[in-house]
């Protein structure tokens, strides 16, 4: 029996680092337009305490999207050693394509894919590039999609990035915006008969809701009234998100590790989208409530949030890169080790993958 098999990850982190600090300057306002009464420091203290995160990394302004992914991707291929020439899918998540500068405006066609599979250098025409927008799940999506092409026997190998400059399309006048930022990971992913019984992808799940959610996290103008431009960034119903995200991801991850008929305590770590420390940390405690588990075990929940903020799609592989990799202190992947990725974001859109280490 044929599974899906992660054999290579690679990631990029931008070098420039904003830190909680870097915001002191700024003037917040409400989503009413209204300036908020609390000093910024007191803003930035209490959305540090939220969120956990200290600092972010920006990528620079020559540096869209697709660039960042392609060099996460080159470090995947030489990680993994395959052929380049060999891969059958290459799938981009996303969800702004190349922003020029500080304009605001995405460049998207071609598709980011396409330009990945050129700054490669991969000529093979079999080798079929495209983009995928689904919110902060894309990346985890677009595994899932390599997964039913492979399953479908239209494909053996695929290359699966996400990517991401959020930093282009936050609102300095909104306290939300200090959330995102910037950064690219990606897997290569092969259809192979694993070593080891319980390897590859083992079981996934994916739910949506899209009526009022669909204005959780959206595309608006600025807070600041008379502004005087018509920019548009990225906004977040905070506290609907964390609503949201609270009372369906827990049942999602649970779905799937059930179908994968692997039990709660076999299971070593949980890959979740670094959205918001606290969120996260509800999630898991939510999810291991549902097996009547009131502690949750040390260490399953290894985190990136704190110092490279949410970057969206990047945030998943990145964190694998870094785990699986051994760059993160105090976590360690072996063969046979069973996690759960799962993500949550714009549409609502939720989805999580049950995964054998190889």
């Amino acid at each position: 029996m044929h599974r899906s098999i992660i054999t290579g990850s690679g990631s990029y982190i931008p070098e420039l680092i904003v830190k909680n600090s870097d915001f002191l300057n700024n003037t917040f306002y409400s989503e009413e337009g209204a300036l908020l009464d609390s000093p910024t420091d007191e803003i930035i203290t209490k959305f540090s305490k939220i969120t956990g995160i200290r600092e972010r990394r920006y990528s620079a302004s020559s540096v869209p999207a697709s660039q960042m992914a392609a060099m996460a991707a080159e470090e995947a291929i030489l990680n993994s050693k395959i052929d380049r020439e060999s891969i059958d899918q290459l799938i981009v998540a996303h969800n702004f394509g190349d922003i020029c500068g500080t304009s605001g405006r995405t460049d998207l066609v071609p598709s980011l894919a396409s330009r990945v599979k050129k700054i490669l250098g991969i000529t093979n025409p079999s080798c079929i590039p495209y983009d995928l927008i689904f919110g902060c799940p894309g990346w985890l999506q677009g595994i899932i999609q390599a997964d039913a092409f492979f399953k479908a026997g239209m494909a053996k190998k695929a290359l699966v990035i996400g990517a991401e400059t959020l930093s282009r399309v936050v609102d300095q006048h909104d306290r939300d915006g200090m959330i995102f930022s910037d950064g690219a990971g990606a897997c290569t992913l092969e259809y192979n008969k694993p070593e080891h019984g319980r390897t590859g992808i083992l079981s996934a799940k994916v739910r949506s809701d899209c009526g009022e959610e669909t204005t959780f996290i959206r595309i608006n103008g600025t807070y600041k009234p008379s502004s005087g431009h018509e920019q548009r960034y990225i906004k977040m119903k905070g506290r609907k998100v964390y609503e949201y995200a609270l009372r369906h991801v827990p049942l999602a991850m649970k779905d799937c590790l059930d179908a994968a008929g692997i039990a709660i305590d076999e299971l070593k770590a949980i890959f979740i989208h670094q959205a918001n420390e606290k969120m996260d940390e509800a999630i898991v405690k939510s999810f291991y409530a549902l097996y009547g588990v009131t502690e949750v075990p040390h260490h399953v929940m290894p985190m990136t949030i704190q110092w490279l903020g949410n970057s969206s799609v990047a945030t998943i592989p990145t964190l694998f890169d870094l785990v699986s990799r051994g760059k993160m202190t105090g976590f360690q992947l072996n063969r046979g080790d069973v996690v759960i990725f799962a993500s949550v974001g714009a549409g609502m859109n939720i989805n999580a993958i049950c995964y054998g280490c190889n």
